[in-house]
């Protein structure tokens, strides 16, 4: 069965599947470290160490793009560094700590739907 045809818990344990072994993030379930991870993949820098200004714009990154299908954001330019800039279209919802992790795990997902990751990796 194709992942976009997955429930979202199979889908979930897929893209933890792709952290755990792609980047030996344990467990697989550290968001922010999937966080810090997109937006290193969004902005296209590779590995390499960060600092910590620079750790939480990529944060800022990763959020902002995963929130775009959401309607909170659209991509708005690079800059003259390539840094990626979003405007933002709707305020966020105040959420508890666990609806906010909800909404990450849900931006995610649909993250690795549009841009066909798990197929990519072989885990569709």
């Amino acid at each position: 069965m194709k992942s976009n045809h997955l429930p979202e818990r199979e889908l979930w344990e897929r893209i933890t599947q792709y952290f755990q072994e792609k980047f030996g993030v344990e467990n697989g379930t550290d968001v922010e470290a999937m966080l810090f991870l997109i937006g290193v993949r969004e902005l296209g820098s590779g590995r390499q160490n960060y600092s910590k200004d620079e750790k939480l714009n990529l944060l800022h990154i990763a959020v902002c793009r995963l929130l775009i299908p959401f309607g909170y954001y659209e991509f708005s330019h690079n800059d003259n560094d390539g840094f990626p800039h979003f405007l933002q279209l709707q305020e966020l919802p105040i959420l508890a700590p666990n609806e906010q992790r909800i909404l990450m795990q849900k931006a995610i997902i649909q993250y690795f739907k549009d841009e066909d990751i798990l197929e990519s990796f072989g885990l569709d």
